[in-house]
């Protein structure tokens, strides 16, 4: 196949602009919005004494190789009996952002930053995101710290929140720092000019493995399920490029989730209610236990995060090639997160997929609206103010974000099968292996891994389920429409 199609970058975001307008998101930024941009030219500083100085410790990001817009930073501060102490800074984007000024108000309908083959869509102006409430390197920010001692045994033994100014010391990328934790190349560049922040991120690997695992055994899923990035040569695509997990992306993915866990409680604890991620149990349970009856395994009938784990680890071990194909049949299956607003004296829902009963979205308040409400309810706490948010406001939020975060994803699933189109155009007729990936009333799609790209069967998909491994003819695409259309063959092994 060959791997140039000479195809404009201009035609993906015109067709991610159209499709945001047709789902309720605004491409673009208002007068308003863009005049009080104008009006604030610099970071917020500290303004009370109870905002702490940390700008001495050994900050760090890790994010992917062309983010900009940097949220966290992570740092490990000692111990405490015993207890490792890691510290989490928080990009304290609300110290510029006011709450129902034009700014935030197109954030609070898009909800989040839109990530397309053709254009990104920040949710706030790229002046404060990428430059102003972003933890950049060697600038004074103020943040929001999430301040943990996780014992050997991957306990939170004590934990606190509190303001503080934070310095950024290195700038890193995933990859480099996972192929340098694993021993498969030097330390990266920024990591090397920094004495003593080698062995601190070893600290903070070596406590995010040990949260990994103690999940895992509370029946956490352990996953795999590559994303197709688009790989361009100036305005060609390429290729589609699977952009897969790495031991940097889980120490991350697991102080988050710790520092998102310590959030929920400490509202909770205070007495404010607050927005919630959760994942309920999987409605097409069935189907999961038919999927693992195909693999000899056998699952509950009721649904069992546990027993799900176990036998996806089994199943990691025994066909490690083929475990993506079975980690997004049951990602299908589970279905989508949603956002909930708990309140204190309430049974508090929990997340199936992370097997964690608190839970908030926090850590990501420059692209998602979410963790800047959450930031805006902690600062309340914080200060012993009314909580800024009341019961009906969260609740109505609650569900817009849910719709919000779903509309996102759409556009861009739309646009990425836009830029699949582009590359199979020359392709029709051409047969492929791949697996069902859903089957509804409204259609029966089906994923092929070369190019990674999804599509819909529209001859042949009778009797098809999710997780059904097939060959497929190409049949036709539509770039505008991101349409690729495949001929069920038949069932492969």
């Amino acid at each position: 196949m060959p791997r140039s199609i000479a195809s404009n970058k201009d035609n993906l975001r015109t067709i991610a602009r159209r499709a945001m307008l047709e789902r309720g998101l605004q491409p673009d930024f208002s007068a308003d919005v863009i005049r009080e941009a104008a009006a604030i030219t610099n970071a917020a500083a500290a303004s009370d004494r109870a905002v702490r100085d940390l700008g001495n410790l050994l900050w760090a990001s890790i994010d992917n190789d062309d983010s900009r817009d940097l949220d966290q930073l992570s740092v490990s501060a000692g111990a405490i009996d015993g207890a490792t102490r890691i510290l989490i800074a928080i990009a304290d984007v609300d110290a510029l952002i006011a709450e129902n000024s034009a700014i935030d108000a197109h954030a609070r309908i898009n909800t989040t930053s839109v990530y397309t083959a053709g254009q990104i869509f920040p949710m706030l102006p790229e002046k404060f995101s990428t430059d102003l409430t972003s933890l950049n390197p060697d600038r004074d920010r103020l943040a929001v710290v999430v301040d943990m001692a996780i014992d050997a045994d991957g306990g939170i033994v004590e934990s606190q929140i509190y303001r503080a100014v934070v310095r950024n010391k290195a700038k890193l990328a995933y990859d480099g720092v996972a192929a340098w934790l694993d021993g498969a190349a030097p330390a990266p560049a920024p990591v090397a000019a920094v004495a003593g922040l080698d062995a601190q991120l070893r600290v903070q690997d070596r406590v995010a493995q040990t949260l990994r695992r103690v999940r895992h055994e509370h029946g956490a899923l352990g996953l795999e399920t590559p994303q197709a990035r688009a790989v361009f040569d100036g305005e060609t695509i390429t290729d589609l490029h699977p952009d897969v997990q790495n031991r940097a992306k889980q120490l991350i993915e697991d102080l988050m989730i710790a520092a998102n866990g310590v959030t929920a409680r400490f509202l909770s604890h205070k007495g404010f209610a607050s927005l919630r991620r959760v994942l309920r149990a999987p409605r097409r349970w069935d189907r999961i236990v038919e999927v693992a009856a195909q693999c000899g395994e056998r699952l509950p009938a009721a649904p069992d995060a546990a027993a799900l784990n176990a036998f996806l680890e089994r199943r990691r071990k025994a066909d490690t090639l083929r475990f993506p194909d079975l980690s997004l049949t049951v990602v299908k299956l589970l279905g989508r997160g949603e956002y909930v607003a708990d309140f204190p004296g309430r049974a508090t829902q929990s997340h199936f997929g992370l097997a964690v009963r608190d839970y908030a979205h926090s850590t990501a308040p420059n692209r998602r609206f979410p963790d800047l409400v959450t930031q805006r309810l902690l600062k309340a706490a914080l200060s012993n103010s009314h909580a800024p948010y009341g019961d009906d406001e969260l609740a109505a939020l609650a569900q817009h974000c849910t719709l919000q975060e779903d509309n996102a994803a759409k556009v861009e699933r739309q646009v990425q099968k836009s830029a699949a189109a582009l590359l199979l155009a020359p392709h029709i007729g051409e047969h492929f292996d791949g697996i069902v990936t859903g089957a509804t009333d409204k259609g029966t799609w089906v994923r092929i891994q070369h190019p990674m790209a999804e599509g819909r069967i529209v001859r042949g998909f009778e009797h098809l389920d999710v997780g059904d491994r097939v060959a497929v003819k190409l049949v036709g695409i539509d770039v505008q429409r991101g349409f690729i259309d495949f001929a069920f063959l038949a069932c492969a092994k």
